[in-house]
């Protein structure tokens, strides 16, 4: 929060190199995120350019109940949110917050410690070397894994484990309440280790 105090007085007083910093720092991580509640890149794009008009015409109004940081991506979660409805993408917000509760069973918690990450390795990466697992193909799997997750699984996993949000910041930005989030983490991390569990069991 003190960062964001002498970075709020720069950007206030119209440091346009304090506002460069900011969009660099967070651009592609909001576009990421974008990409949850629209159809195409170009929509996302827009949804971060008008986010970025949105911070810039706000900052006067910010008040610092949360992070600057958690601001940016609750407005980019409104402009995208309203291009997914315009695009017939989304369906309204309220009915996400308990997306795949009722048709997918409850993950099991015991394959994850209690931060979230996983409590041991699968056996299937018993072996394979450390250059592979981090290769770009890998990482290609994941991330395809995390696409074609449930809208709200897709966004509550980018904003923990790609972005590092906290649980509180997360439940924040999409407006879950703690318990609709840490489920939702918990069912789009299942998935995408099962992805990663098959991909290499098939690749060993």
């Amino acid at each position: 929060m003190e960062d964001d105090t002498a970075l709020l007085e720069a950007l206030r007083k119209g440091d346009e190199q304090a506002f460069a910093s900011l969009v660099q720092r967070y651009h592609a991580s909001l576009l990421r995120l974008a990409m949850s509640y629209v159809a195409t890149k170009e929509q996302a794009e827009d949804a971060v350019a008008e986010t970025w008009l949105g911070v810039f015409k706000g900052l006067d109004r910010f008040e610092g109940r949360s992070s600057l940081k958690t601001w940016i991506f609750r407005i980019l979660i409104n402009r995208a949110k309203t291009k997914g409805v315009r695009e017939q993408r989304s369906v309204p917000f309220s009915s996400l917050e308990g997306d795949g509760d009722q048709s997918e069973p409850s993950v099991d918690q015991s394959r994850f410690a209690s931060a979230g990450n996983w409590s041991a390795p699968p056996q299937s990466w018993e072996g394979i070397p450390e250059d592979r697992l981090l290769s770009a193909e890998t990482r290609s799997v994941v991330d395809d894994a995390i696409a074609r997750l449930p809208d709200m699984q897709r966004a509550v996993i980018t904003l923990r484990d790609v972005e590092g949000l906290s649980a509180q910041e997360a439940s924040d930005v999409l407006g879950l309440t703690e318990v609709n989030q840490r489920v939702l983490l918990h069912r789009a991390r299942s998935k995408v280790r099962a992805r990663l569990e098959e991909y290499l069991s098939a690749a060993a």
